[in-house]
């Protein structure tokens, strides 16, 4: 599979990596650093799996927007995607591995037909591509 970006970004991290500053090419994103407490950080900053967490909504929320249109289906405008992220030790090998619960909300559709939305919104979409077989995913769908 050969991509051809139309659109690229970088950003780039100085410091300690989760305790340090994080900075986009565009200046849009400048950020402090610092791990949560819950590894060890004083949590006064913003960490990666934050970032990624709102980066993955809305990309989901994105896609699921546009496989429904395509389908000829309608989202609702009140549809949100909540996306969870964890992170913990990989027993595999000693380090730390991702987990992904995705929770898409769909009020007033039936609960099949969201469940099919998300579904082909979660093969679309480019977060979910890159992390499938990588990362823990669960995707939960309420109506």
């Amino acid at each position: 599979m050969a991509i051809e970006p139309v659109y690229s970004i970088s950003s780039k991290a100085t410091g300690g990596g989760r305790d340090g500053e994080v900075v986009s090419a565009s200046g849009h994103i400048d950020l402090d650093l610092r791990p949560p407490k819950e590894l060890g950080g004083n949590g006064e900053g913003t960490n990666p799996e934050e970032l990624f967490s709102a980066g993955y909504a809305a990309c989901f929320l994105s896609a699921l927007r546009a496989t429904a249109k395509q389908a000829g289906a309608s989202v609702p405008d009140a549809a949100t995607v909540n996306v969870t992220v964890g992170i913990g030790k990989d027993p595999a090998d000693g380090g730390f591995g991702l987990t992904v619960a995705i929770e898409v909300s769909l009020p007033g559709l039936e609960e099949a037909k969201a469940k099919e939305l998300a579904d082909v919104a979660y093969a679309f979409c480019p977060y979910s591509k890159a992390t499938k077989g990588n990362i823990d995913s669960e995707v939960t769908v309420t109506v």
